[in-house]
C-alpha cells in the first residue's frame, strides 16, 4: 500500500432491503469521513466496491467479509465505518486476524443507527480480544473527532477518559446490600437458574453469547431450544385461546392500530398469531424450567410468523394474560417470565440477577433492555441536562409506560424489517428513577458496569421530534443518566444494549443498584460502578 493511505470497509445488514434503504445515508457518512481523512494528509479507500446490481456498498454476510479480508494488506491501518445498524459477524474474522490500527467510527444520528452498530461491534472485538480504538461524530468536523482521528493516524490508538468508572472494590457496600446479595447468591448456588435460549448469534451480535464455562459460577446454566419448536408450539395453540389474550389485552387498554392490508398494516389475524406465539413461549418455559428466555426475533422466525415484540414486552410485565400449562396451574402467576430481546445472554444473565435483586427488596420487578440509540439536547429547553433515547426495538413492559396498558399502543413493525408484520407494545417511559446496567465479555471474563440514572418526562412535541428521528412504532424512555456523559458513556459501553429498571425512590435506587453490584461480585463478575448518585456524589 502507499504511505498515508487508510482502509475502509462499511458492514451491514444482512437483508438486502435493509442495506439497499441504507445506502445513501452510508454513501454520505464515508464522503464526510474520506474529507476529514484528506485534511490530515491521509488518503481514506474502500477495500470492497459498490455493487450495482445489489445498489449498495455494504459486506452483507460473514463469506463475503472473509473474501474482502482475503484481499487486503493484514498491516494497513483500517476504518470500519459504520452510519446504520450491522452484523458484527460479517467483518468479525477479518478483524480478528487484522495486524494493521484498527479503528471503529460511527455517526452521530437517530435516524440512521451507526452509533448502535458500532457499540455492538465494539462489544463483539472487546470480546473477542481484539485491539480497536473508537470514534463517533455528528459532521466529523469536531473538535474531538479531529483531534481523535489525528491521534490515531500518528499513533494507530485512541484513548478515551474514564475517570467515571470506579471498581466496586473501591467503593463501600451497604451492610444490608451485602446481606441481600450473599443470600440470594447462596439460592443461585443451591438451586440453579435456567436461561431458555431460542437460537444463539442473532443479528450476528457474538458479544450477546456467553460461553458456558462462564455462566457456571454464576450457577445460571442454558437450555438450548429451538425457533421450530417455538413456531410448531404456536401453530398448535387453539385460536379460541389466543383470542382470550387478546381480548384481554383489549379490556386492560391496549391499543391495537388495526388495518386491513396484510403487507404494510397491522391486522387481528397478525395480533392472535402473536397471541399464540405468547402462550406457546410461556408453556415451553414451564416444560424446561426457565427462569428467563430469549426469542431470536429476526433471521428464521421473522420468515414464519409475525414478530415477537408483543410476546416480549408481555413475558416482562407482571400483569399480564393468565396462562395455563398442561395440568391446569397458571404460569409464574403474577410475576413476569424475563425476556431477553434478541437472544441477548448478556442481557439475560442482568434481567435474571435484576429480577431477583428488585424482588428481594420489594421494589418493581420489570426489567428490559433498549439500544442506547441516541441521545441530544432537550430542544423545548424543559431539561437542562443531555436527555438520552433508550429506544428498545418493538416492546417494553407496560409497567414502565405512562399510563400502563392504557397509555400503550401496538404498531405494525416496518415492512422493511418484518415481511409478516406483528404489532409492537409501545409507549413513553415514565418518569422516576432508574438503574442501568450491562454485563459484557472481556479477557475472558464476564464483567458488570452499572450506573444511576433517571426518566424524564419532556413536552409530546419533543418527544414526537425524538420519535421522528428514530423508529415512531418503538417504546421509548427519555433519559439522563448521573455523572456520566455522552461521551464518557461511549467511550466505556461495550454493547448496543443498556439494562433499565425502576425503583420507587432515589435511595431505593441506589440500593437496589449496589444489592445488584454485590451479588455479581458474589457470582464471580469483576464490577464497576459508573457516574455518580442523583445528588451528585460518588459511590
Amino acid at each position: 500500500m502507499p504511505k498515508r493511505t487508510v482502509l475502509l470497509v462499511a458492514s451491514g445488514d444482512l437483508r438486502l432491503s435493509a442495506n439497499q434503504q441504507c445506502w445513501p445515508a452510508q454513501a454520505a457518512m464515508e464522503k464526510q469521513l474520506t474529507a476529514a481523512v484528506a485534511r490530515l494528509g491521509f488518503e481514506l479507500v474502500r477495500a470492497h466496491p459498490y455493487k450495482p446490481k445489489e445498489r449498495h456498498g455494504f459486506i452483507a454476510s460473514q463469506k463475503e467479509g472473509m473474501e474482502v479480508f482475503a484481499t487486503l494488506d493484514p498491516k494497513a491501518p483500517l476504518i470500519v465505518a459504520e452510519s446504520v445498524w450491522q452484523y458484527s459477524h460479517h467483518v468479525l474474522a477479518g478483524l480478528i486476524s487484522h495486524r494493521g490500527p484498527i479503528l471503529t467510527a460511527a455517526n452521530w444520528s437517530g435516524t440512521w443507527p451507526g452509533l448502535v452498530g458500532m457499540l455492538n461491534l465494539n462489544g463483539s472485538l472487546t470480546k473477542a480480544g481484539v485491539a480497536y480504538s473508537t470514534l463517533w461524530s455528528e459532521d466529523f468536523t469536531d473538535e474531538l473527532f479531529t483531534h481523535g482521528l489525528a491521534t490515531w493516524l500518528k499513533t494507530g490508538r485512541v484513548v478515551h477518559p474514564t475517570t467515571h468508572v470506579r471498581p466496586l472494590a473501591k467503593c463501600t457496600v451497604p451492610a444490608k446490600a451485602a446481606t441481600v446479595a450473599r443470600r440470594l447468591a447462596q439460592e443461585l448456588r443451591t438451586r440453579k437458574a435456567i436461561l431458555g435460549v431460542f437460537d444463539e448469534g442473532c443479528m450476528g451480535m457474538f458479544n450477546a453469547i456467553i460461553p458456558d464455562e462462564l455462566l457456571f459460577s454464576t450457577g445460571v446454566f442454558k437450555e438450548r431450544l429451538s425457533q421450530s419448536a417455538l413456531y410448531y408450539a404456536a401453530t398448535q395453540v387453539p385460536e379460541d385461546e389466543a383470542r382470550t389474550v387478546y381480548e384481554w389485552l383489549q379490556k386492560k387498554g391496549l391499543k391495537f392500530h388495526l388495518g386491513h392490508r396484510e403487507a404494510t398494516e397491522l391486522t387481528e389475524d397478525q395480533v392472535l398469531w402473536q397471541c399464540r406465539t405468547y402462550i406457546a413461549a410461556l408453556r415451553i418455559a414451564d416444560e424446561f424450567g426457565c427462569d428467563a428466555i430469549g426469542i431470536q426475533y429476526q433471521q428464521g422466525l421473522k420468515d414464519l410468523l409475525p414478530a415477537s415484540d408483543l410476546v416480549e414486552g408481555l413475558l416482562n410485565n407482571s400483569d399480564r394474560p393468565p396462562v395455563r400449562n398442561a395440568a391446569g396451574r397458571v404460569i409464574r402467576a403474577g410475576e413476569p417470565l424475563p425476556h431477553f430481546n434478541e437472544v441477548d445472554e448478556c442481557a439475560g444473565l442482568d434481567g435474571l440477577l435484576t429480577h431477583r435483586v428488585h424482588r428481594a427488596l420489594g421494589q418493581p420487578v420489570e426489567n428490559t433492555l433498549h439500544d442506547l440509540r441516541w441521545g441530544d439536547v432537550d430542544r423545548s429547553g424543559s431539561i437542562p441536562d443531555y436527555v438520552w433515547v433508550f429506544l428498545i426495538s418493538g416492546a417494553t413492559p407496560p409497567a414502565h409506560h405512562v399510563g400502563g396498558y392504557k397509555g400503550s399502543d401496538s404498531h405494525r413493525q416496518p415492512a422493511m424489517y418484518f415481511r409478516l408484520g406483528g404489532g409492537t407494545l409501545r409507549g413513553v417511559a415514565k418518569p422516576g428513577e432508574i438503574v442501568w446496567s450491562r454485563i459484557f465479555v472481556e479477557a475472558g471474563k464476564l464483567k458488570m458496569d452499572l450506573g444511576r440514572a433517571r426518566a424524564v418526562a419532556l413536552p409530546r412535541e419533543e418527544t414526537e421530534r425524538r420519535w421522528k428521528l428514530t423508529t415512531p412504532q418503538w417504546p421509548i424512555m427519555h433519559a439522563v443518566t448521573y455523572g456520566v456523559s455522552r461521551d464518557q458513556m461511549m467511550a466505556r459501553h461495550k454493547a448496543n444494549h443498556i439494562q433499565v429498571a425502576y425503583a420507587r425512590s432515589a435511595r431505593e435506587a441506589d440500593l437496589a443498584l449496589y444489592t445488584k453490584a454485590a451479588l455479581a461480585r458474589e457470582l464471580g463478575l469483576e464490577v464497576a460502578l459508573c457516574g455518580t448518585r442523583a445528588d451528585g456524589s460518588k459511590f
